[in-house]
């Protein structure tokens, strides 16, 4: 059997305009399946994967509704990895408002970067990261509510029809450019990493660099974890520190776990987690107007961390790494981590890098496969580039010798 597209829906509310879309997908030669997730009513339709089955014995709530969306959203999650897995799944549609979409963008996100993933929604207009986050999903507005057919809502499903369409028959070919690897970057940290970039080029890698806001780091654990980067230099863990502290770029909790799993070359440093990230400088909390600020531009204010909060990162950090059953290295710039903290800086701390290098050291539970290199440079010093570079290239020899 080929692979299909899953078409989803709340078939108790959703089931005319699902059974529209999926007819127009099937006039254009895509198998469909369509899968009910409702949790109120019988569908008004028939789909071919019924609610029973996509919760799997689960009991999914009749009387809270944002308790049902949550225990369907994780069920569904669930079954279409194991579908996914199967090979079965070509792409992935949906329709819905703000509760459909919360259920089915959460199973969406679980799925592999580039398999084909859209939902139309009635909330797709205003902030979509809750529903985005670091996937590829693609968020199509309704316009008008997804209440019945009318001469806009079967224009917008038809439109979310070929879209579809297109992207399961017209397939990108397999790159050539691998191998492939990730790295972190901060506008702080440019230098050091532009550099390695450039040498790992020169060696014939295809380099992807993040951006560390949060989402540029779990972006690329969802790159690993779907197998499209081989290896990582996670140069700029600086996301570590708003996770901790409150900063808008936060790591998320699980920062570092997918790159763990997957075993494969891993480099780390610690960039850029001498600050904490706010957006203006109105925006700062009350409880740190007091701290040393940095205006970096209009729309971003930079927090210096202090000692203890440095010794706070260090452990977070520790504690993930020292769970690894893979080979990786911990690189130390001990001159600083970033642009700001450097002598005559304004973040130049020496008692607070040292409390940050210390606590670390005193936590990692150092091994043959998990090394820490004390360096005495700057984190954008030529010469730490050139070390990140060696490391990582003896541990992706190692890697691929062995496979």
């Amino acid at each position: 059997m080929n692979p299909s597209v899953y078409a989803i829906a709340t078939m108790d509310t959703k089931g005319e305009e699902i059974s529209y879309l999926c007819r127009l997908l099937r006039n254009s030669g895509i198998e469909v399946v369509t899968l009910d997730v409702g949790t109120r009513d019988a569908p008004i339709t028939v789909p071919d994967i019924h609610r029973s089955t996509i919760a799997a014995g689960r009991h999914i709530s009749r009387t809270d509704r944002g308790e049902a969306v949550t225990e369907m959203s994780e069920a569904l999650r669930d079954f279409l990895v194991n579908e996914c897995s199967a090979g079965k799944v070509a792409g992935v549609i949906g329709i819905g408002g703000s509760g459909g979409t919360a259920l089915i963008t959460t199973a969406m996100r679980s799925l592999p970067v580039g398999l084909p993933k859209l939902m139309v929604s009635t909330v797709a207009s205003g902030n979509t990261a809750p529903y985005v986050d670091s996937s590829d999903i693609t968020m199509m507005y309704s316009v008008v509510d997804i209440a019945g057919l009318n001469a806009v809502s079967e224009k917008i499903l038809a439109n979310a029809a070929h879209a579809m369409a297109g992207m399961v028959q017209y397939k990108v070919p397999p790159s050539s450019r691998l191998p492939t690897l990730g790295m972190t970057m901060f506008g702080v940290t440019t230098p050091c990493v532009t550099s390695v970039r450039q040498a790992m080029e020169k060696q014939g890698f295809d380099c992807l660099v993040f951006h560390a806001t949060g989402t540029g780091g779990r972006a690329m654990e969802q790159l690993v974890e779907s197998g499209l980067i081989g290896g990582v230099l996670d140069i700029t863990t600086t996301e570590v520190a708003d996770e901790l502290i409150g900063g808008v770029f936060p790591s998320g909790p699980k920062r570092f776990e997918r790159l763990l799993g997957k075993r494969i070359p891993l480099v780390l440093s610690l960039g850029a987690v001498d600050m904490v990230n706010f957006g203006s400088i109105d925006t700062v909390p009350q409880q740190f107007k007091h701290r040393l600020l940095y205006k970096h531009n209009a729309q971003v204010t930079l927090m210096r961390t202090t000692t203890d909060e440095n010794r706070e990162i260090a452990r977070w950090i520790a504690n993930k790494l020292n769970r690894s059953q893979s080979p990786l290295d911990i690189l130390l710039p001990l001159g600083g981590v970033s642009m700001l903290d450097a002598p005559g800086q304004v973040f130049w701390d020496p008692e607070a890098d040292a409390a940050l290098f210390s606590e670390l050291e005193r936590c990692l539970q150092l091994n043959a496969d998990r090394v820490l290199h004390r360096l005495p440079y700057h984190i954008n010093d030529p010469r730490f580039a050139d070390e990140l570079c060696r490391v990582f290239l003896k541990r992706w020899t190692a890697h691929t010798s062995s496979i």
